[in-house]
């Protein structure tokens, strides 16, 4: 029988920083992760400021640095119909250390998370190795079974498990966590094309004759995002790739004469859920991140929400753990610190699906004419010291979490 004291389910953002923080305030931790290695294509890429602030606070941020990256620090929408480019947002405003977004593939940032975790004595990380079912014994969970790529299967048992597996968790089928879904008005297709000298920087974003766009300045190419009705991805995928390369040059005309997309296998899909559980945790269990409640890409805060929910967890559970004392009100703290911060990004995010996605795909916004732009749009083009205002709100994610003091370097 194998055994550890707290079991992270998933070696994603939250699952490594939260086991990196455990580890470091030590707490005997194991992290299961189910691949072989990190690499994901159009998995989420922003380290945001409170992110960044974490890394300089546990010694990694020289280390961060080295991670080949792109700065994003503004915001920019083409406006009028000469298309040109206002500032929308400008993270370099604010009176904080790391003013920008740090635009780094996640597979760097994760392996970085896991070098770190190897110096702790009391940290384990286990790849090829699925969790597949939980032990669930007198009420409690004790911890999950798995299976490995080589398909051998055993028990890890644990004083809590948190699971940190994403919006697919198999925990969330448990009835007593409750999901709550909410409706989405689209998808989003990721896929790259190149990028030349004298292109805009940043994240430029365009909605014009019911087509939106948003591209993401990410060195020598953009990461492109295209939101789609929802559920019409399968039907468009019939269509010839060239007229899906036509309808892109004609919304943004001075990509045209560059090879663009060469086969449909290069569009990635994103379908887009929103939703959250009504309990993140049952007697042995805690749920964190995507698995606790699943974000819409909208403002990309879905990372840094997750890392925020690690934080906080190491903080409320790390002394309970190491001292072996854990109580269930110790896990419940967790959920009482983060829904509040959650329930509010959830609703704007709600708002913008409301009063933006859905209308621009519905034809009734067009940033290429000045009277169908929305209205926060027209106050902000106004009045410059609202520029600070999506900033601030993508840089903290409305509150700013401590880790255990235990973990600094």
């Amino acid at each position: 029988m194998e055994r550890t004291t707290c079991c992270v389910v998933g070696g994603g953002p939250a699952g490594m920083v939260l086991g990196l923080l455990l580890a470091r305030a030590g707490v005997e931790v194991t992290v299961l992760e189910k691949h072989g290695d990190f690499l994901r294509d159009f998995r989420g890429d922003t380290v945001h400021p409170t992110t960044l602030q974490l890394l300089d606070d546990l010694g990694l941020a020289e280390r961060f640095a080295e991670l080949p990256q792109r700065r994003l620090d503004t915001v920019q929408l083409p406006l009028g119909p000469d298309g040109e480019l206002f500032t929308m947002g400008d993270f370099t405003q604010l009176p904080i250390k790391y003013n920008y977004i740090a635009m780094v593939p996640q597979w760097d940032f994760l392996d970085m998370l896991a070098e770190a975790g190897k110096a702790e004595p009391t940290f384990t990380l286990r790849m090829n190795t699925e969790a597949t079912e939980l032990i669930q014994e007198g009420g409690l969970v004790r911890g999950v079974r798995y299976r490995t790529a080589g398909g051998e299967t055993g028990e890890l048992r644990a004083t809590l498990t948190v699971a940190c597996d994403g919006r697919k968790s198999f925990v969330r089928d448990l009835p007593e966590l409750g999901l709550r879904d909410f409706p989405t008005p689209m998808d989003v297709r990721w896929f790259r094309v190149p990028r030349e000298p004298g292109d805009p920087v940043g994240a430029v974003g365009s909605i014009r004759d019911r087509s939106f766009l948003v591209q993401i300045d990410r060195g020598d190419y953009f990461q492109m995002a295209s939101i789609i009705h929802k559920d019409t991805d399968a039907a468009d995928r019939q269509r010839p790739i060239s007229e899906f390369n036509a309808e892109l040059t004609e919304q943004v005309p001075w990509l045209s004469g560059r090879e663009l997309v060469t086969g449909w296998d290069e569009v990635k899909l994103l379908h887009v859920t929103l939703d959250r559980l009504r309990k993140w945790h049952v007697p042995g269990l805690l749920c964190i991140g995507d698995a606790a409640h699943a974000m819409s890409p909208v403002g990309g805060i879905g990372i840094n929400l997750a890392v925020q929910d690690a934080v906080a967890a190491a903080r409320y559970l790390a002394e309970p753990l190491k001292q072996r004392r854990l109580r269930r009100r110790h896990v419940a703290a967790v959920q009482w610190r983060r829904w509040p911060t959650t329930v509010l990004l959830q609703r704007l995010q709600r708002v913008v699906h409301d009063n933006v996605v859905g209308p621009a795909l519905r034809g009734e916004i067009d940033f290429g004419r000045t009277a169908r732009l929305p209205l926060p749009v027209r106050l902000v083009s106004r009045l410059p010291f609202l520029r600070k205002v999506p900033p601030y709100l993508l840089a903290y994610g409305a509150v700013r979490e401590r880790p255990p003091k235990a973990a600094l370097r």
